[in-house]
């Protein structure tokens, strides 16, 4: 387990350290304290797990950086984590392709059971966003369980879990077309039927879902979308 902590507070930078090492005993972290630097490292590391990322960084702004991380290292998922909780502040980091987000305020017991969560395919948001009906953060013992549902269980088709899968990581119908060789009409339409399957009208409110029912997502890299390319 390699996992790269972006982050320009020295203190946080250690405690989270501490923390992540009971994800796994063997846990590697790595850090970095600019855009920059975490781009330079997560070139240098090519097996990184996991990007935690703060919002509140020295030479770009936060979602600038999500944004320049998810496009030059699609494959590895990124959590934020910040001290601006607001649900604006989580919208647009979801909005941005980030797989979760933890308020640093968040105790550890919920910081790793949310980080478990993303590592096995699902989506974490904080319970105050998810809405007062969401499932609580932890159960008793402060252990949230690996989610089992999948997209089959809404019904979705394999193509449609491909399609909901990119659409989850912040991907534009136009990257999605062009991972999965399919038209625009045809993403337009597996989208629709997602958003319905879901139950909700838009992408942000599909991840909110998507959380909220602990779906868990395959990541769909390169050579397995290929697999699927209509000829």
């Amino acid at each position: 387990m390699k996992i790269l902590v972006v982050d320009d507070h020295p203190l946080i930078q250690e405690a989270a350290k501490t923390v992540l090492t009971q994800l796994e005993s063997a846990t590697e972290v790595i850090a970095a304290t600019t855009c920059a630097e975490a781009l330079r490292q997560v070139e240098s590391h090519p097996d990184t797990n996991l990007i935690l990322l703060d919002l509140g960084l020295p030479d770009v702004d936060g979602y600038e950086a999500l944004a320049k991380l998810r496009r030059q290292h699609e494959a590895v998922p990124v959590v934020v984590l910040s001290a601006n909780d607001s649900k604006q502040a989580v919208t647009k980091a979801i909005e941005g392709g980030a797989m979760g987000f933890i308020p640093k305020t968040a105790s550890t017991s919920v910081m790793i059971n949310a980080l478990r969560l993303v590592l096995a395919g699902a989506v974490y948001l904080p319970s105050e966003v998810l809405g007062p009906d969401a499932p609580s953060v932890a159960t008793a013992k402060d252990e949230r369980p690996v989610p089992s549902a999948t997209p089959a269980d809404l019904g979705l088709t394999e193509r449609q879990s491909q399609v909901l899968s990119l659409l989850i990581q912040g991907k534009p119908n136009k990257l999605i077309m062009r991972e999965l060789g399919l038209a625009e009409a045809t993403v337009k339409v597996h989208i629709g039927a997602i958003l319905k399957a879901l139950g909700v009208d838009n992408r942000t409110q599909a991840v909110i879902a998507v959380a909220q029912r602990g779906i868990k997502l395959g990541r769909l890299d390169a050579p397995r979308a290929a697999q699927f390319r209509e000829s």
